[in-house]
């Protein structure tokens, strides 16, 4: 039996500035369904309030735009490859943020929010003490209307938990949710508690931010990816960090650095992941997003992607990779050796078929593809009149063409002390790839917008 098939471990391994608890007994269950040990959570739903969405630039955009979030706060949705749209379309799941000018620590809770498309109305579903302002509360829809899942810190650790929008039943699971199975079968992340050192504000609030939690030199072979099992609430390791940091095709140029993951991601297929691994290094500040990795769901078939001698193995420029819909090939906006500009590229999960997507079409922001390939949603931040902007990009790879279907004032990135505090547009596919789901700050509050691109493809 492999080491990781065998493992069966409910603790995190011991870190460097951060222990997670022994989760083998799950000693913060309060009761069991069948040999599921299960907690029950607090029901926190509140009354819904209507209220009226609001068109933005009638007219003047390519796309109508409708402002969806109520002007009492501040609202960010998941991520650029996570639709906020439920199954049905009928129902849009956000985060509310308690401020958006203070970096928030342990403690500070966020609110998991239900908006009714067609009611117009919004309801809190769920407070949670682990969020961040560029992922929220990390919320996904399961695979119908009735359930959502977030995370949250039970007993210190951040978790998993699942929201029953019907019955309002709330349950905390065993690992850590970043990315959900479209089948609803299991929940797959690496430690929320790890993420702020490679980057803040994608995970949990940090105790202090001065003194962040890291893993020791090297790649660890304890920690990585957890996959936790919905119906069993079993979690297990199913990638760790040395099993990639092996795969490399060539070592680090300096030795001395920390492997981390960074994004995760199922295919709507919910038959492969994506994964990307991060290298930090005090001489090597380049070099954080390196490459990606694709498995299958119970970690075996490790592939490095792309395998081709246009992209470097160390300091490619680029990030925010996605899975073309098809399940087979994912993409990622890059720099390839002997471009000026990023482009669109894509491969096949083996790390086969690399392809430009567009050589005359510039990449860049957070890029999705609808099934057919044609189209390619994505974000640019810009200035127009000295004022910070967010763009959302419609571009037509077979037409080679980049239109602008909105302009929406954002926070001015250049005048914020920290990087955390931005706001990227994130635009989001709802299911049917017919609306778009697009971040903005227009009047300097955070605010959600739905781009209706039934006219145009």
């Amino acid at each position: 039996m492999r080491r990781r098939e065998a493992l069966r471990l409910f603790g995190a391994a011991a870190l460097s500035g951060w222990v997670s608890p022994n989760l083998r007994g799950l000693p913060w269950a309060d009761e069991k369904e069948g040999d599921k040990p299960i907690k029950r959570l607090p029901n926190t739903f509140s009354k819904k309030k209507y209220y009226a969405f609001k068109p933005w630039n009638p007219g003047k955009t390519l796309a109508p735009v409708t402002r969806v979030t109520p002007g009492d706060g501040f609202y960010v949705h998941t991520y650029f490859d996570v639709t906020p749209f439920s199954p049905s379309q009928r129902y849009f799941a956000v985060t509310r943020l308690p401020f958006q000018y203070r970096q928030p620590v342990l403690g500070d809770e966020a609110e998991v929010c239900v908006i009714d498309l067609l009611e117009r109305s919004i309801r809190t579903v769920y407070v949670t003490k682990c969020w961040g302002y560029q992922r929220g509360a990390n919320i996904h829809w399961g695979a119908t209307d009735d359930r959502l899942y977030a995370n949250d810190v039970i007993d210190g650790e951040a978790v998993c938990v699942s929201i029953d929008l019907e019955t309002t039943e709330t349950l905390a699971y065993a690992g850590p949710l970043y990315s959900i199975a479209p089948d609803e079968s299991f929940v797959v992340g690496f430690p929320h508690e790890l993420r702020d050192v490679t980057q803040i504000g994608y995970g949990v609030p940090p105790r202090d931010p001065h003194k962040l939690a890291h893993l020791p030199p090297g790649a660890a072979k304890n920690e990585g990816i957890w996959r936790t099992d919905l119906k069993t609430n079993e979690k297990r390791l199913i990638v760790s960090l040395a099993d990639v940091a092996e795969r490399m095709p060539t070592p680090p140029p300096f030795a001395g650095g920390t492997y981390y993951f960074w994004h995760t991601k199922y295919n709507r297929q919910s038959t492969r992941l994506l994964q990307m691994v991060r290298y930090m290094h005090p001489e090597m500040p380049d070099t954080r997003n390196i490459t990606m990795f694709t498995f299958n769901p119970d970690g075996t078939d490790v592939c490095y992607v792309p395998k081709t001698d246009r992209v470097p193995v160390w300091r490619a420029a680029g990030g925010h990779s996605n899975w073309h819909p098809d399940g087979v090939h994912v993409i990622r906006s890059m720099k390839p050796i002997g471009e000026d500009v990023p482009r669109y590229i894509q491969a096949r999960y083996d790390g086969t078929e690399f392809k430009i997507l567009s050589e005359t079409i510039r990449g860049g922001g957070n890029p999705s593809l609808e099934p057919k390939g044609k189209y390619l949603i994505t974000d640019d931040r810009d200035y127009e009149d000295d004022v910070a902007v967010i763009k959302l990009r419609l571009v037509d790879l077979v037409a080679e063409e980049d239109a602008v279907l909105c302009t929406i004032g954002t926070i001015d990135k250049a005048a914020l002390k920290e990087n955390v505090f931005r706001l990227d547009g994130h635009p989001a596919w709802s299911s049917d790839y017919r609306k778009v789901s697009l971040q903005a700050a227009p009047e300097g509050k955070r605010q959600l917008f739905v781009a209706d691109l039934n006219n145009l493809i």
